[in-house]
C-alpha cells in the first residue's frame, strides 16, 4: 500500500482509509471511527487558494498544539501530573481525537446518528452551543481551546448530506446569537455543502497535503504515536486509550471490568500502532 500511494497510484484519501482499516478502525464501530485529519485552516477567505501553504494546517502538529499559544498549558499540564496511586502515566491530553461521542457529534443531522446521539444524552438532544453547527466556529473553539482535540472522519470529504438538516430536526437555538441552529454554517469559500465536499477533498489531494500527510500519519498510527517521540511531539493521551495498556481479561470483578471497558469505548482509542 505504501509504495502504491508514493508512486501515486492511490490517493491520499485511499491510503488514509487502508491504515485505518489496517490499524483495527472501522465504520462498525462508533469506538473505533476512521480517523482524518483537519488539512485546512482558512475558514473565513471568500476563496480558498489551494496553491499557499499558508490555507493548510500544520499537518506535523497534533491538533491540540496546532495553535502554537496553546503548547505551553499542554506542555505544562504532562510535566506537572503526578498520580498519587502510580498507576496513570502522564499524559498531554485528557480527551481524544476520535470517539464515538465525537461520530456523534458530526453526524447529528443523519440517521442512526441522531438517535444514537439522543440515547447518549438521555433522551433529548444536547444544548445548542454544543451541537456541531457551523465548520469555522468548530475551527476556532479547537484553536481556542487545547482541550478540544477532535480530528475529523472521512465523511468531511465525500458525504455532503451530514451537512444539512434534511430532516428538520429541532436543534435548538445558540444562547449568545439566538441563532436556530439548522444546516451547518460553512466556510464562507463553500458555497453549497456540495461545494464544501468538493473543494475540502481537492485540498485532501493537493500537493502540499501530499508532501506533508506523512507526518500526520506518524502521530496516530506510527512512531510518534507512543514512547519518547510521542512526549517530544505533544503526542501523549490518557493511558487507557493505547492499545494493550489495560489488561482486560485480567480483571476478575466483573464490575470493574465493565466500568473499564465503558471507560475504554467512551473515551476514545488510539489506533494500533503500524
Amino acid at each position: 500500500v505504501f509504495q502504491k500511494w508514493v508512486n501515486r497510484e492511490i490517493s491520499n484519501f485511499d491510503y488514509l482509509m487502508q491504515l485505518n482499516t489496517m490499524a483495527g478502525r472501522t465504520y462498525n464501530d462508533l469506538a473505533q471511527y476512521p480517523v482524518f485529519p483537519w488539512i485546512l485552516r482558512d475558514y473565513t477567505s471568500e476563496e480558498l487558494d489551494l496553491n499557499n501553504p499558508a490555507v493548510f494546517r500544520d499537518l506535523s502538529k497534533p491538533i491540540g498544539v496546532v495553535n502554537e499559544k496553546n503548547a505551553k498549558t499542554v506542555k505544562e499540564k504532562y510535566e506537572n501530573f503526578e498520580d498519587p496511586l502510580g498507576m496513570i502515566d502522564k499524559f498531554h491530553y485528557g480527551t481524544h481525537y476520535s470517539n464515538a461521542a465525537g461520530v456523534m457529534h458530526y453526524l447529528i443531522r443523519v440517521e442512526p446518528f441522531t438517535t444514537l446521539h439522543i440515547q447518549l444524552q438521555s433522551g433529548r438532544f444536547d444544548c445548542a452551543d454544543r451541537q456541531f453547527h457551523s465548520i469555522p466556529a468548530t475551527w476556532q473553539a479547537l484553536m481556542d481551546n487545547p482541550n478540544d482535540v477532535k480530528e475529523l472522519i472521512p465523511e468531511f470529504f465525500y458525504f455532503p448530506e451530514f451537512l444539512e438538516n434534511q430532516n428538520g430536526f429541532n436543534l435548538g437555538q445558540l444562547q449568545m446569537s439566538k441563532e436556530v441552529v439548522n444546516n451547518v454554517v460553512l466556510p464562507k469559500w463553500a458555497h453549497s455543502p456540495e461545494d464544501f465536499i468538493y473543494k475540502h477533498k481537492k485540498a485532501l489531494e493537493s500537493e502540499y497535503v501530499s508532501a506533508h500527510l506523512h507526518e500526520w500519519i506518524d502521530l496516530i498510527f506510527g512512531y510518534k504515536q507512543r514512547g519518547p517521540a510521542a512526549v517530544e511531539a505533544l503526542n501523549v493521551f490518557y493511558y487507557c486509550t493505547y492499545e494493550g495498556a489495560v489488561d482486560l481479561d485480567a480483571l476478575t470483578d466483573e464490575k470493574e471490568r465493565k466500568a473499564l471497558e465503558g471507560m475504554i469505548n467512551n473515551f476514545g482509542q488510539t489506533p494500533c500502532q503500524l
